[in-house]
């Protein structure tokens, strides 16, 4: 049996807060106990039945959120393939294969020509399985951090009796308690509540929310009935008994998870270049590779006598011509490069406090044109304090009397450790001002101990205040505390200083604080100020107001600042009221004089507008307050449709959604796990500065990402000029099957870790974010890669030509696979000073560039010098390797004085 509506005194539900924490079932019975004592109506619980039971989860479900389907390993690792510059590498792969076929059985040659394929398949299988292996780390980590407990105990009525089951047993119907610091197993309808408020901000943004089974309390502005209890949400303050209605994924939570797992693919504008990047080099390269053929057959029709044998045998040494043009115009290092920038950043991300789950998400940071973020928790502290305190404070007397006033009339407590800042238990704006006490040096709990309770009026949304009487070493005391609207009619004041309060109270009030108004009153012996629950007098002595406010984080007001200079628009959506939305916009810097009403807007106004009318708003709005879970998705969507890319950040069950729809969805560390399994990156320090970090981050890996391009483009440019001069000049390519290997594979390899571990530049922070649909390969870039490479080609052929007039030889060949990678080297250094403005030997902070130039350098004289017949190589004379050296530095050189001139 379980009895009804019951009131406890404040005392008391301190002390059966303080038992419950030690344990649930003394804490429940000694509930029992009061109530019995104070001779309430009792009400039979009997609950479910354990049959009833079992067909309500039957028919209803069990209560947990159903997890997402796990794609396979193999799978993963398959989606890799996808990629379009993989597939290129592929279709290379598969036609140099058929080239070494035809080299080694047709052609008799020896079995160094499957170097060239083992080649191309070593660096797809590095780029795809870097790329899985650094996500399924990721995803490692992740749920280190996420997990979720579905095992914790709920206490529940069946059978008549009551007992403790795990979370994810409780069923539809069953009769579930709940009191101060209880999780909401589910959704339900409460039966009874005394007292209560609940955190509801995982799913609103509200922190604070009275429940009610009365109808006159019930709020028609709040955005779930106020008699409603909600899965995932926290009681604050109170007690009660609900009976469950939805269970797992129907309830309103696990509706939220379900649309944060539908897959929108939106494609990353990382993604989008490179699939234009490769359909351009693989048009370019098909392209050249047809006019070849197209130029050799007509060639040989126009100097040569047709016979079918010696015809079939020409065109099959086109063919191999065309197909070994396009191996060369493939870049393999591509990929590897795209893997290593985004791998590396991931990594050194991590350091920062910035969890990548997704890898792409890395660079689509840096092409962020908007940030959504909620407030609670992202943009302020999710704890309440104490903004200002308008007390007299310079009588002794009067400030004994604000403090124990304070200390004696509240329900909320601190968890106090050494070492540790105070933890609030309870209500959290009750919680703040036993903060300002604690900040005070005044111990709230032995002020406690020195009186003694005689009566209390609770705290109700119809009254507004709350009062206690106490007896200390002065007499009977009466404080109360409230709405200062409410509280001030009561006491005995002055026109003058109720104006003063009203002002005071305005300035608060339009700053979106919490303000309390705070009052006392002597008793005598017989004097009784509460009345049949009601406060009856009107003596009482006015002693202040406390306005009290969710602070805004210290490091958030410069992050924002730094977004919005970096040209990123930053949205707030929340749940909370438009005025306390308004001033946290104002107080971290987005909302200025000029902002007006339009760019302010209610959940409700934001979901009456068409999608026409959205469009045209959408780019002008700051703030939306009052907003429901899938206002943020559709705010998300309507920007993205308008080609902005879409960062959002949040840490709540409501945020999921648009977190799963956005281009980068940041997720919260302390955040609910629905929210972080929708994320693509998580902010392990619920800090947004580490955002600006990460667009930081992200930018500064697309332009290392362009300087790989504009560093291998030159060098396939090159190459394949050297190629199709050779099919049409009738000479062998200048270059053996593993000299290639080695330029376009191992060398290029190391040239992609090079210029993938270079530090970002803050620098880039002062720029516009880059237009989505621009080209990844600039007009500056494009017009370097063809000049640099047409140089180049027109120093080898004269070199070429050179040779071949003194008599070409294994050392001619040796001097022009050394000078060809010189070339190269120094190249290197121009294209890590691109976009940088300054010189390419300032190296401050590249010691992984450094090294791995050392590795290149080092690696060509080991070749050169024990390669041997394996890379067609003979040693060098120390006096050629410094000509070499000094000559193709010309690179490096030319390069700083084109930079000096442009600046």
């Amino acid at each position: 049996m379980y009895f009804s509506r019951f009131s406890v005194t404040l005392r008391f539900q301190r002390e059966v807060t303080s038992i419950r924490k030690k344990n649930k079932r003394v804490c429940f019975v000694l509930l029992s106990f009061f109530r019995n004592f104070a001779g309430m109506k009792q009400i039979d619980y009997k609950g479910l039945t354990d049959a009833e039971v079992l067909e309500s989860r039957q028919r209803h479900g069990a209560n947990v959120l159903s997890e997402p389907e796990k794609v396979p390993l193999w799978r993963r690792f398959l989606y890799k393939f996808k990629d379009p510059l993989i597939i290129i590498l592929l279709v290379a792969g598969v036609l140099s294969v058929g080239i070494s076929f035809y080299e080694y059985f047709v052609l008799k040659e020896g079995a160094t020509v499957f170097f060239e394929p083992v080649g191309i398949f070593i660096a797809i299988l590095l780029a795809t399985g870097m790329a899985f292996l650094f996500e399924v780390k990721a995803d490692k980590e992740f749920a280190i951090l996420n997990q979720v407990n579905d095992e914790e105990p709920v206490m529940v009525i069946r059978n008549g009796r009551r007992q403790q089951v795990p979370k994810c047993d409780v069923v539809v119907g069953d009769i579930v308690l709940i009191n101060t610091g209880d999780e909401i197993p589910a959704d339900g309808l409460l039966l009874e509540a005394v007292s209560m408020s609940i955190d509801e901000s995982t799913l609103t943004g509200e922190p604070v929310c009275h429940k009610s089974v009365e109808e006159r309390d019930f709020d028609p502005e709040a955005t779930f009935p106020t008699n409603k209890v909600l899965r995932g949400t926290k009681v604050m303050e109170g007690h009660g008994i609900f009976k469950v209605d939805a269970v797992g994924d129907s309830t309103e939570n696990g509706k939220v998870y379900e649309a944060a797992r539908i897959d929108d693919s939106v494609k990353t504008p990382l993604n989008e270049q490179l699939d234009r990047l490769g359909q351009l080099i693989a048009k370019v390269s098909y392209g050249i590779a047809v006019l070849v053929i197209i130029g050799r057959v007509l060639m040989f029709f126009v100097y040569q006598d047709f016979e079918w044998v010696a015809f079939i045998s020409y065109l099959l040494q086109t063919i191999m011509i065309a197909v070994t043009l396009i191996v060369v115009a493939v870049p393999e290092g591509l990929p590897m490069a795209v893997t290593l920038s985004l791998a590396y950043s991931m990594r050194r991300m991590l350091k920062t406090n910035n969890l990548v789950r997704k890898m792409h998400a890395c660079e689509t940071m840096g092409a962020a044109t908007v940030i959504c973020t909620d407030k609670t928790g992202t943009l302020t502290q999710n704890q309440m304090h104490v903004y200002e305190a308008c007390f007299d404070m310079d009588r002794q007397d009067n400030r004994s009397l604000v403090f124990q006033g304070i200390a004696v009339n509240t329900t909320a407590s601190l968890q106090i450790e050494e070492g540790r800042q105070p933890t609030v238990l309870g209500n959290p704006t009750e919680g703040a001002l036993l903060l300002w006490l604690h900040e005070q040096g005044i111990d709230y709990r032995a002020m406690k101990e020195e009186v003694t309770y005689e009566d209390e009026l609770p705290f109700s949304t119809e009254r507004k205040l709350m009062a206690v009487i106490v007896k200390t070493d002065k007499g009977r005391m009466l404080y109360v505390k409230g709405a200062p609207e409410i509280v001030y009619t009561q006491c005995v004041m002055t026109v003058d200083d109720r104006s003063e309060v009203q002002r005071r109270l305005l300035a608060f009030q339009e700053q979106g604080m919490r303000t309390l108004g705070f009052a006392y009153q002597q008793l005598d012996d017989t004097e009784k100020p509460i009345v049949n629950q009601r406060l009856v007098t009107e003596k009482m002595t006015f002693l202040g107001v406390v306005a009290i406010s969710d602070p805004v984080r210290s490091d958030v007001p410069p992050a924002v600042r730094e977004c919005m200079d970096a040209g990123i628009a930053v949205k707030i959506v929340t749940g909370d009221t438009a005025a306390t939305a308004r001033e946290i916009a104002r107080q971290v810097g987005l909302w200025t004089e000029e902002d007006t009403d339009r760019q302010l807007m209610t959940g409700p106004e934001f979901a009456a507008l068409s999608d026409e009318e959205l469009l045209g708003r959408v780019m002008d709005l700051k703030v939306i307050a009052r907003a429901r879970p899938m206002d943020k998705k559709r705010l998300v969507v309507a920007l993205q449709s308008l080609g902005q890319v879409v960062a959002v950040t949040g840490d709540g069950t409501n945020d999921a959604p648009a977190l799963k729809a956005a281009h980068v969805g940041l997720s919260m560390g302390d955040g609910t796990s629905v929210a972080k399994e929708a994320s693509d990156i998580t902010i392990i320090d619920n800090s947004f500065s580490s955002i600006g970090r990460a667009v930081m981050w992200g930018r500064s890996l697309y332009r290392n990402i362009q300087r790989f391009i504009l560093f291998q483009m030159t060098v396939n440019i090159a190459a394949c000029l050297i190629v199709l001069a050779g099919a049409f000049m009738g000479t062998e390519v200048p270059l053996t099957v593993t000299q290639m290997l080695w330029v376009n594979l191992i060398m290029d390899t190391f040239a992609a870790m090079a210029l993938s571990s270079l530090p970002p530049s803050s620098s880039v922070m002062k720029e516009k974010p880059r237009d989505r649909r621009s080209f990844i390969i600039s007009r500056d870039m494009a017009w370097q890669v063809i000049g640099v490479g047409c140089a180049f080609f027109v120093f080898l052929l004269c070199l070429l030509y050179h040779y071949e007039r003194q008599g070409w030889s294994l050392y001619e060949q040796s001097m022009f696979f050394t000078i060809f990678v010189m070339l190269q080297f120094w190249n290197m250094f121009n294209a890590r000073a691109y976009a940088t403005g300054g010189s390419a030997l300032n190296l401050k902070g590249c010691r992984g560039f450094l090294l791995i130039a050392q590795l290149v350098f080092f690696g060509q004289l080991l070749i050169v010098t024990i390669g041997g017949r394996m890379f067609n190589v003979t040693p060098l004379h120390w006096s050629d390797w410094l000509l070499i050296i000094g000559a193709t530095s010309f690179v490096l050189w030319i390069g700083e004085v084109w930079r000096w001139m442009k600046k």
